[in-house]
C-alpha cells in the first residue's frame, strides 16, 4: 500500500477493533506487531500435548460479545468464521470444606439456588444485578463511553435532572463502595460472598479497593445475562477473523515490524521507525496500543512530553498473573455437583482468603492460600480436546510481581526477586495440591501440565509490565478521568496525530476492545 492514513502499533483487541472500524470508514490503515504473530493476550497452541487446544493467556469473551464493537463488527466476524462456544452455568466458588455455588443464566433459578444456600441471599442478588439493569445507561455510559465529551456531560446533566443533583451525588458514592463492604452488608452466607469476592480480581482490584463492589456487580449483571463464552476452536480464531476481516476492508498487518520509535516533524506525529531502520509514514495518525512504559519511554523517548515522563514514572502496574494448564485423560471428577459444567470455577476459601492472598501478592509474597480460577474449556467447546479428555485453564491474579518471600514460609524467594523455572514449578505444585484436593483422582488423570509465572507471560507480551494483564493499577485513580494519567483527555496524546489506546487507557483492561471503539469513532 501507499503511505496509510493510520498506523497502528500493537495488535491486541482494541488494535484490532480499531484497524477494523477504521477500515470500514474507508481509511488504509497499517497494524505493526513486534511479535512473529498477532493478538497480545489472545494466543491458541498445543502447548501440553498433541490435540489439547489451549488458550494461553486470555480466553473468555463476555466483554466482547457485550460491547458496542462486538455489535458493530459480529456479524462481519461472523462470516469470517467466527463462532462462540457458551455453558448455562458460567461461574461458580468451591470452597475448602466443600461447600458449592454456581451462578447460571437464568436469574430466578439463581434466585432460588441462593435462596436455599441463605434466606434473602437471592433475593438481594435479584436487587443488585437488577440495580444494575435499571441503571444500565448511565453505568456503561460512564465504564464505557468516551468521558471528555458532549454526549457524557449530557448523559450526567439528564440522570442529574432525573435523580436530582443530591442524588445523583448519593448514586456516585455509592458505586465508590468497595466489595468487602458490599458483601458483608448484603449476604449472609460466607459462600454467596465468596462467589462474587474473586471476580473483583478480574478486574485488576482487591475487595477493599474502592469501586470493587460495583464493578463485582456489574460482572454479576454480565455473566447472568451473557455468559461465559469461549471462542470455537480457540481464540485464533477471532485473530483470524479479524485479520481477514480487516484485509478485506483494505488494511495490511505486518508481523515481526518491531517499532523502534515514533517520527515526529513540527510537532506532530508522521509515522514510525523500524528496528530494522525502515521508515514507515502516515497522512494522518499514528495510534499507539502499549503501556505507557513503552510509548513515553522506548517510542518517544527524548521527544517525550517532561510532563508525560514524569506521569509515567508514577505510574503504577499491579500485581502478576501466574496461568497453569492441564491435559488430562478424563474430566475431572470434582466433589460437589454441578461443577463439571461450569465455565469459570472459583477456588477459595471465601472472601478473607481473597482479601489475604490479595495483601500477600501486594506486598511480594507467594500467597499461601491464592485465589485459583480454573476454566474448562472442553465442557464448553469439545473440539479442544480428544474425545473422553478434558484441558484446564487456570488463572491465579495474585502473583507477586517482584518475589520478597512466601507467605506460606516453605519457598525460598531468589535474591534478585526475579521468576526462576524452579520457583514458577514448586509455586505450581503448591496450586496443582489445592486443585487434587476438590478433584478425584487427579493427579492420575494429568498427562501434561504446563505454567507460565509473571515473567513468562512479560516476555511474550512486553506490555504485560510484571506479568500484570491489566495495563497497570485500575484502582480508581489511575482509571475513569485518571487513566492513564490525571492529565488524560480520552485518548489524546501532548503530541497532535499521536494517539493512546489499550488496556492503560480508558476503558481499561478486558476484551471488550473499547478503547479502541472510542478512538476509531472520533477519527
Amino acid at each position: 500500500m501507499n503511505a496509510p492514513d493510520h498506523i497502528i502499533v500493537g495488535s491486541g483487541i482494541n488494535a484490532l477493533v480499531c484497524a477494523a472500524m477504521l477500515g470500514g470508514k474507508g481509511a488504509k490503515v497499517l497494524v505493526l506487531e513486534r511479535n512473529d504473530r498477532i493478538g497480545g493476550c489472545m494466543r491458541t497452541e498445543e502447548i501440553t500435548a498433541p490435540g489439547f487446544i489451549h488458550d494461553v493467556m486470555a480466553t473468555t469473551f463476555v466483554l466482547f460479545i457485550t460491547s458496542p464493537a462486538f455489535a458493530a463488527l459480529g456479524a462481519d466476524l461472523a462470516r469470517h468464521g467466527l463462532e462462540f462456544c457458551h455453558a448455562g452455568t458460567p461461574t461458580g466458588v468451591l470452597r475448602p470444606d466443600g461447600s458449592h455455588a454456581v451462578l447460571t443464566t437464568d436469574r430466578a433459578a439463581n434466585i432460588a439456588a441462593l435462596n436455599r444456600i441463605a434466606a434473602g441471599d437471592g433475593d438481594r442478588h435479584a436487587e443488585d444485578v437488577g440495580g444494575i439493569e435499571r441503571n444500565a445507561g448511565l453505568l456503561f455510559g460512564l465504564i464505557g463511553g468516551a468521558l471528555w465529551s458532549y454526549p457524557t456531560a449530557k448523559l450526567l446533566a439528564g440522570d442529574a435532572w432525573r435523580r436530582g443533583p443530591r442524588g445523583l451525588a448519593a448514586f456516585l458514592g455509592d458505586a465508590l463502595v468497595p466489595a468487602r463492604s458490599w458483601l458483608e452488608s448484603t449476604y449472609q452466607s460466607e459462600t454467596v460472598r465468596a462467589l462474587w469476592a474473586p471476580w473483583v480480581l478480574h478486574a485488576g482490584l482487591g475487595p477493599e479497593d474502592a469501586f470493587s463492589g460495583q464493578i463485582a456487580k456489574v460482572i454479576a449483571f454480565a455473566l447472568e445475562a451473557a455468559g461465559a463464552p469461549i471462542v470455537k476452536g480457540g481464540a485464533q480464531n477471532l485473530l483470524s477473523a479479524f485479520e481477514a476481516l480487516i484485509k478485506e476492508r483494505g488494511g495490511v498487518i505486518s508481523t515481526e515490524a518491531d517499532v523502534a520509535s515514533i517520527l515526529l516533524a513540527g510537532g506532530r506525529a508522521t509515522g514510525v521507525r523500524l528496528a530494522s531502520g525502515e521508515l514507515v509514514h502516515a497522512t494522518k495518525s499514528v495510534i499507539c496500543s502499549v503501556t505507557p512504559t513503552q510509548l513515553y519511554g522506548r517510542l518517544l523517548g527524548k521527544d517525550a512530553p517532561k510532563g508525560d515522563v514524569e506521569a509515567t514514572r508514577k505510574y503504577r502496574y499491579g500485581k502478576g498473573n501466574f496461568q497453569i494448564h492441564y491435559a488430562l485423560d478424563k474430566p475431572p471428577s470434582w466433589r460437589g455437583e454441578g461443577l463439571d459444567k461450569v465455565a469459570l470455577l472459583h477456588l477459595t476459601p471465601g472472601l478473607d482468603g481473597v482479601s489475604k492472598a490479595c495483601n500477600e501478592a501486594a506486598r511480594g509474597m507467594l500467597p499461601e492460600v491464592p485465589t485459583i480460577c480454573v476454566g474448562q474449556p472442553h465442557a464448553l467447546d469439545p473440539s479442544r480436546c480428544p474425545e473422553g479428555k478434558a484441558i484446564l485453564w487456570l488463572q491465579l491474579p495474585e502473583a507477586p510481581r517482584h518475589i520478597k518471600g512466601d507467605a506460606a514460609g516453605k519457598l525460598q524467594a531468589p535474591a534478585d526477586g526475579q521468576w526462576t523455572e524452579a520457583l514458577r514449578e514448586a509455586y505450581a505444585d503448591r496450586v496443582e495440591a489445592i486443585l487434587a484436593s476438590h478433584i478425584d483422582g487427579f493427579k492420575d488423570s494429568i498427562i501434561a501440565r504446563r505454567a507460565y509465572s509473571p515473567a513468562d507471560l512479560e516476555t511474550m507480551n512486553i506490555n504485560l509490565v510484571g506479568g500484570d494483564p491489566y495495563g497497570g493499577s485500575s484502582v480508581i485513580d489511575q482509571s475513569f478521568l485518571w487513566r492513564p494519567f490525571k492529565t488524560s483527555r480520552n485518548h489524546q496524546t501532548g503530541i497532535k496525530g499521536l494517539y493512546h489506546i489499550g488496556a492503560s487507557t480508558h476503558p481499561g483492561a478486558g476484551l471488550g476492545g473499547g478503547s479502541g471503539f472510542l478512538l476509531a469513532g472520533k477519527l
